[in-house]
């Protein structure tokens, strides 16, 4: 059985696929669909521009959907369709990628979505209060026992449970800065302050959730094609109101992507193919399931080889 997954924020190059977009026009058509849906040159920006500003929350969302999706129209164009997987998951802004790959969402409608996503992510919070951490080598349970130890009386929570190694914190920036200095006594063997504008996946991002939820209720979602693996969940769901729900709930959710692949495998799903930029979805999958076949699908070779 195989999954088809999509990446999150921190993937993000210049020039990310614009291989693609030279080597299939599906792919480029992509490109020029998301710049029409958001009234500006997108493209550009990817291809040509800084990194500071593609890394820009509001920049770098509806930046990496539209380079997974140019990844998977040339999938298509190659004769590979969203049929050939058994179910679909995307980490944090990923799974806009996977609902729109899946059918369930229109690429303008994604892209939009996304656009709004960032810009109400980065205004949810005032730059320099919040902040994210990264903890590595400590299970999720100490690590989110920690979080609640340094909260005090601010928020600290659990974030992105990655895989067995990495989770990922959020919260006020000083409550953050607490728990990483925690972890580090408690046996962490790192435990690194993120270079993120915002807190994101905690309760700080409640006023971008309302944003979302009031975007989202004006949009068509359709049941997807393959059942989605939710992030809030670690499940899959295909009825368009759960949907709809959840993703709002992502907001301030935690990612349970260690579970979701783990759930994925007990399925059976041994082969995971990450569509987009980077690479990073693999490391952690292979982490959680040793057994795991992984491909990565990001430049027009990548394409070509899954056909031999």
């Amino acid at each position: 059985m195989r999954a088809f997954v999509f990446p999150g924020q921190g993937a993000q190059t210049i020039g990310m696929g614009q291989e693609l977009a030279r080597a299939y026009p599906a792919a480029r058509d992509v490109f020029e669909e998301v710049n029409e849906a958001l009234g500006e040159d997108l493209s550009g920006l990817i291809w040509n521009g800084d990194i500071e500003t593609l890394t820009l929350t509001q920049n770098a969302q509806p930046a990496l959907m539209a380079t997974s999706l140019a990844a998977f129209r040339a999938l298509e164009a190659e004769g590979i369709n969203i049929q050939d997987a058994n179910f679909v998951a995307g980490h944090s802004l990923g799974e806009y990628s996977a609902l729109c790959a899946a059918g369930a969402l229109t690429l303008a409608d994604t892209a939009r979505l996304l656009r709004m996503r960032g810009q109400a992510m980065q205004e949810a919070v005032p730059v320099g209060q919040g902040a994210m951490a990264a903890i590595l080598g400590l299970d999720l349970e100490t690590v989110e026992g920690i979080a609640r130890e340094a909260a005090e009386d601010e928020v600290c929570q659990a974030a992105n449970d990655n895989d067995p190694a990495q989770i990922v914190i959020s919260g006020h920036k000083a409550a953050v800065e607490r728990a990483a200095a925690l972890a580090k006594e408690r046996g962490a063997k790192r435990a690194l302050m993120l270079p993120v504008s915002a807190p994101f996946h905690s309760v700080l991002m409640q006023p971008a959730a309302a944003v979302m939820a009031d975007a989202l209720a004006g949009v068509d979602i359709q049941p997807p094609a393959v059942p989605l693996i939710a992030n809030v969940r670690a499940e899959a769901v295909i009825e368009p109101g759960a949907i709809r729900r959840l993703l709002v709930e992502q907001v301030t959710g935690a990612v349970r992507w260690r579970e979701s692949i783990a759930n994925l495998a007990e399925a059976g799903v041994t082969d995971f193919w990450e569509i987009g930029a980077g690479k990073a979805l693999s490391g952690m999958i292979k982490r959680i399931t040793k057994d795991a076949t992984v491909r990565n699908i990001g430049a027009p070779d990548d394409v070509l080889a899954v056909k031999t």
